[in-house]
């Protein structure tokens, strides 16, 4: 229970299939109670819910949003409409909804695994300068390996999956960096652009993909000064870019040959680590506390 009556609401934007505040946001959620905020679920695209009555919407769990990216964009448009702020910002947000931002951020010097840009129709083309090379081609507008393939270039079962990907995408192709098996892919946990905590993501036996829902793990690290100096030229580079103020972000990479180099920064609506970090979460939750508007007018209006 709060410490004090709410007195500011907030949406705790879910999805269709995490519509409930999960176990590693209970103590985030907890801790906004104690900060006199309401922390309400609300799936994001429910055409019942009247966002006009909210104070900000922090987004969680929505993670369907790349298999629904158009009404992801509306929704964000009708939010502006309305005046109600997003945590992070809505512009932040649609900049890092379409993963075409890693060769922008390649083009301020970051260091990222190797990415080529294909449409659909041009997969193969882009595949036959490569040959031999184990690649992953990945949509670039995805999450949760949707639609994502590893295989060796020149294998016959690969190119008929390649053939069968859906043609209305744009896609990345990269190396496949085995380090991602042998070492771990790392993430690093920032708030307000500070470091907060960082774990190493494995995958299980025979898989490439550390997700948990494919059987990967997570454990607490501490990164080396290198890492950590990497991941913040990345987030100085997204500053110079326009998108600075974000409360958190998610720094993924894999450290090849001495080198980290940035896979994802996940600035929507990443999973944070908080439920083995409990100060991390109090942070968090004072953090969106202070970004929330003090004294807002809520609209009369129809437009949910």
């Amino acid at each position: 229970m709060s410490a004090h009556p709410a007195s500011r609401r907030l949406a705790f934007a879910t999805s269709t299939d995490y519509p409930s505040i999960q176990p590693d946001d209970a103590h985030l959620a907890t801790s906004l109670e104690h900060l006199g905020l309401q922390p309400i679920v609300c799936v994001w695209n429910d055409p019942d819910v009247d966002w006009s009555t909210f104070d900000a919407v922090l987004i969680r769990t929505i993670w369907d949003y790349f298999k629904l990216h158009a009404a992801f964009l509306a929704w964000l448009d009708r939010l502006d409409r309305l005046g109600i702020p997003t945590i992070n910002d809505s512009q932040l947000l649609r900049w890092n909804s379409d993963k075409r931002y890693l060769l922008e951020l390649a083009q301020h010097g970051i260091d990222i695994i190797p990415t080529r840009l294909a449409s659909a129709h041009e997969l193969g083309n882009v595949l036959a300068t490569m040959p031999v090379q184990q690649v992953v081609i990945k949509p670039t507008i995805s999450g949760s390996a949707w639609h994502t393939l590893r295989g060796t270039v020149g294998d016959e079962i690969f190119a008929q999956a390649v053939a069968k990907l859906p043609r209305e995408y744009d896609y990345l192709v990269q190396p496949f960096v085995s380090e991602i098996i042998s070492e771990g892919e790392w993430s690093l946990l920032y708030f307000d652009r500070e470091f907060s905590h960082a774990v190493i993501k494995r995958p299980a036996a025979g898989e490439y993909r550390v997700q948990e829902e494919y059987g990967g793990s997570a454990d607490p690290i501490v990164p080396s000064a290198a890492t950590l100096a990497a991941a913040e030229r990345a987030l100085a580079a997204v500053a110079g870019i326009g998108h600075g103020n974000h409360a958190y972000v998610r720094v993924d990479g894999v450290i090849c040959a001495g080198r980290f180099l940035i896979m994802e920064l996940e600035l929507i609506e990443p999973f944070l680590h908080l439920a083995g970090y409990p100060a991390a979460a109090e942070r968090l939750a004072q953090l969106v506390a202070d970004r929330l508007p003090a004294d807002r007018q809520l609209p009369h209006s129809t437009d949910n």
